[in-house]
């Protein structure tokens, strides 16, 4: 096994950790004798016959080389049914059992150990079987009931509050790795790499990663964190990352790096890891609907009283402040831009992918915004650019006119991003990034929505907090507070309140009434 394992995005489009140091220390690199690689095709029963032969309980020196192996195996699985396990339980954990050796005894152990709930304890019995029956297992497998304990739990952040990693040291028997997690802020924050590095590497690569962040004019810092606090951050972006892929049918995850696992099995792992650390509150949002208080006045008012938060990640400040300067006839015609638009932090995620011409205005893209997310304009807004905000002129809050600056001045190329707040009370902010710039085809009419997730939430109803409490409770027909949140949405009916449905063919129909 490599000392370090790594994930590349598919498309090549997701933030990596660039190191002037190296990361993965290669080496000779086995054969791998595993379905995916050689291309068997099978049942899962014979893929975990297969597996269970191909397993070389001497390569592996420590805990970590079979939790690799296992969550490999449910990767594999995975791939291959919806519903995987079923399938475990049913075939691969008697298969194990039946070889009766050593290495199915390791892979077993393996098993419970990055799985949870019935699979966990259906492998460790068959394990334990296989232990009493006299099967023997390399010492170091026993460091596997050894609880993980975390140490330095820290996320590298800018001073506007973007993360780019997430990084802890997990501890076991007196072996040591860390797991670093670097962050999409333009995804939702969803994870996009994962790292798996010695821990006697870690501080060269600390150093390389801070040092080529700062030399690109990013001001990082490093801050500690709680371990309840890093397991939510974690699994927050597990999550979106797990979310974005179950919704777009075309991206599977690499199993397999040149160096290692890919994301899908060290997902599995680091997830099993996260369970041994306290588990985070849930967060709750103080309710806004009160039968004495008019929420929708609150909510104006705050819009009146208060600037738009800053926290999160904001467009880095370009080094020249000046706007580039607008299109002209000389020019030709602009193209267009794929943008897509993601609302910060709904879990699972909201977002809508939108054609436009590169030409539009800001308060142009405001108003489609507004139509794609079927919000009713009744708020302030601001776009935060590396040029500056732009929103309703107020030289106080230092925004200047949308009217007056175009979508391509502010960020005219793949990968540029800007953020979107709506309404300052609720405090809606959406990340949009442009995805790509493309030449415009005569056959289309724009603007038009080209993919999107689930219905954006209802006005006023206390910012994605405030909405996800809302989504909890009408789900609830015996919550105490059901009756009253039906009447404030004026529905009759629960099932009419439908968060999944989204219908981006209606929202470029409604897109294009706004021409």
């Amino acid at each position: 096994m490599s000392p370090v394992s790594r994930n590349r995005r598919r498309n090549g489009k997701k933030r990596s950790v660039r190191s002037a140091a190296p990361l993965v220390v290669l080496g000779a690199t086995d054969d791998c004798d595993c379905p995916h690689c050689t291309g068997v095709q099978g049942a899962p029963g014979d893929i975990g016959d297969l597996l269970a032969q191909s397993v070389d309980i001497d390569a592996m020196h420590e805990p970590l080389d079979v939790e690799l192996a296992a969550a490999m195996l449910l990767a594999i699985g995975a791939t291959i049914s919806d519903d995987f396990e079923p399938v475990l339980l049913e075939r691969f954990v008697p298969t194990f059992e039946a070889k009766a050796t050593s290495e199915a005894r390791a892979m077993l152990a393996g098993i419970a150990a990055v799985s949870d709930g019935e699979v966990t304890r259906a492998a460790t019995e068959a394990a334990r079987r296989l232990a009493d029956a006299g099967v023997s297992a390399p010492s170091w497998l026993a460091d596997l009931d050894v609880p993980v304990t975390v140490e330095e739990p820290c996320r590298f952040a800018d001073p506007a509050g973007f993360t780019f990693l997430l990084a802890a040291r997990f501890q076991r028997a007196g072996r040591s790795h860390v797991v670093a997690v670097a962050m999409d802020d333009c995804d939702c924050g969803a994870a996009g790499h994962l790292l798996l590095i010695e821990a006697d590497r870690w501080s060269e690569a600390r150093e390389a990663l801070v040092s080529d962040l700062r030399a690109g004019g990013v001001d990082v810092t490093e801050e500690k964190l709680r371990p309840a606090d890093f397991r939510r951050a974690v699994e927050d972006a597990l999550d979106a990352r797990a979310d974005h892929d179950r919704a777009d049918p075309d991206v599977l995850d690499d199993l397999v790096e040149d160096d290692g696992p890919g994301y899908a099995a060290l997902a599995l792992l680091l997830r099993a890891w996260m369970r041994a650390l306290p588990t985070p509150r849930q967060r709750r949002r103080d309710r806004l609907h009160d039968a004495e208080l008019d929420v929708a006045s609150i909510s104006a008012l705050l819009d009146v009283l208060s600037p738009p938060r800053r926290g999160g990640a904001l467009p880095t400040p370009r080094r020249s402040t000046s706007l580039p300067p607008k299109r002209t006839k000389a020019d030709g015609a602009a193209p267009i831009q794929q943008i897509k638009v993601s609302l910060r932090g709904a879990r699972p995620p909201i977002w809508r992918r939108l054609e436009v011409p590169a030409d539009i205005s800001l308060a142009r893209l405001h108003t489609l915004i507004q139509v794609a997310f079927d919000w009713n304009d009744s708020h302030l807004h601001v776009f935060e650019t590396p040029y500056g905000s732009f929103g309703r002129p107020d030289p106080e809050l230092g925004h200047r006119a949308a009217s007056r600056v175009t979508l391509e001045q502010v960020a005219p190329a793949a990968g540029d991003r800007l953020r979107y707040t709506y309404d300052f009370g609720d405090n809606w902010e959406h990340d949009i990034v442009v995805e790509k710039v493309l030449d415009r085809d005569t056959s289309v009419t724009y603007p038009r929505c080209v993919g999107g997730r689930r219905a954006a939430p209802p006005e006023d109803c206390g910012g994605v907090w405030g909405y996800a409490e809302l989504v909890e409770i009408l789900a609830d027909p015996t919550h105490p507070d059901h009756r009253e949140r039906l009447d404030w949405l004026d529905l009759d009916d629960p099932a009419r309140f439908a968060p999944a449905r989204f219908d981006a063919k209606a929202v470029t129909a409604a897109l294009q009434q706004r021409r």
